[in-house]
């Protein structure tokens, strides 16, 4: 009987889990616009040293953690910055192809001659 009831226990955690961690995630703004993304980070960088630092005590460690690497990343000055280059490489596809082409095709008179 425990041997069949294991299985979904374990399915069930970790979709709780997963639900969860999905749940604050959208709360928090994470899967929303780069302006919401930008102040769920600066939450998250606030939030989590004093958390750090409080279980430290609470478990008794007493170790110096390193401090804060200073990261320059904004998500958005970088937001779309996949999409764009897409759009500009395909505008500029036909141009490419054709001096591409040319220059085959210049390849090809230079061999015969």
């Amino acid at each position: 009987m425990a041997a069949r009831i294991l299985p979904v226990v374990k399915l069930a955690t970790k979709v709780t889990i997963a639900g969860g961690a999905l749940y604050v995630a959208c709360d928090s703004g994470l899967l929303g616009s780069s302006e919401q993304g930008s102040e769920a980070l600066g939450k998250a960088k606030a939030a989590i040293p004093p958390a750090i630092e409080e279980w430290m005590k609470y478990f008794g460690l007493e170790a110096q953690l390193p401090t804060m690497p200073h990261i320059e990343f904004s998500p958005v000055e970088s937001w779309n910055s996949g999409v764009r280059w897409t759009i500009s490489s395909l505008s500029e596809a036909p141009t490419r192809a054709s001096d591409y082409t040319n220059q085959g095709l210049q390849y090809l008179k230079d061999l015969t001659k």
